[in-house]
């Protein structure tokens, strides 16, 4: 098990509650734990979060970083993964810009690190993760990936994030679905199996849909 951070602040608890976003609230508390250790592990290292949405999982992880010292790079173009576009189960017509149509999460993730106290914490990177990739430096304490859903898009982030773990660092991808009755399959098959079968990553914890592995070489 991580080390254990302080408790969380109840009032920041208010806040994760308040966020739209669909990270429950056992998993975000093993996110924050895993991020507090990570950062013991690779203090120089940043977290890495791809797919920001509306900021709810990033407040678990800029918590972490704050009691540690560390810093959270998010990385998200804003515009909707495919399962939550109109039509699909978990569209909220809510994050639609009236002006455009389209979607854009970007001002309530702002709103919420506002809210939070958490600007200074965390950088946001518009984009899309194949190119923000490149962009972001690599030797990162922590990746979580909770990005697209779809098999492309699950196949990108693998592709892109996963060698920006340090050794010894830590990766958490959320919505594993081991069996199909459970959810999608996605980021089990593109992100956890080719991470596991890889030989480099062994998996450290499970709560649950949420994995976290460690890097070992």
């Amino acid at each position: 098990m991580p080390g254990e951070a302080p408790p969380i602040d109840p009032e920041l608890v208010r806040v994760i509650a308040e966020t739209r976003g669909f990270m429950p609230d056992d998993e975000g508390a093993a996110l924050r734990r895993w991020a507090f250790e990570a950062l013991t592990r690779v203090p120089s290292g940043p977290i890495i979060e791809v797919g920001s949405y509306c900021g709810r999982s990033t407040l678990w992880l800029a918590d972490a970083a704050r009691i540690a010292g560390g810093h959270v790079v998010t990385v998200d173009h804003h515009r909707g993964s495919e399962e939550i576009q109109p039509g699909w189960e978990h569209h909220d017509p809510e994050v639609v810009d009236p002006r455009s149509g389209r979607m854009d999460t970007l001002p309530h993730l702002r709103r919420t690190l506002e809210r939070a106290g958490m600007e200074d914490l965390v950088t946001v990177v518009v984009g899309q993760s194949s190119v923000a990739g490149g962009l972001v430096r690599s030797g990162a304490s922590m990746l979580f990936i909770d990005g697209g859903h779809g098999d492309a898009e699950a196949r990108v982030d693998a592709a892109t994030w996963l060698d920006h773990v340090a050794p010894g660092g830590l990766l958490a991808i959320h919505d594993v679905y081991p069996d199909p009755a459970d959810g999608g399959r996605p980021p089990y098959e593109r992100i956890y199996r080719p991470a596991v079968d890889s030989g480099r990553f062994v998996e450290m914890a499970a709560v649950g849909s949420l994995r976290v592995l460690e890097r070992s070489r």
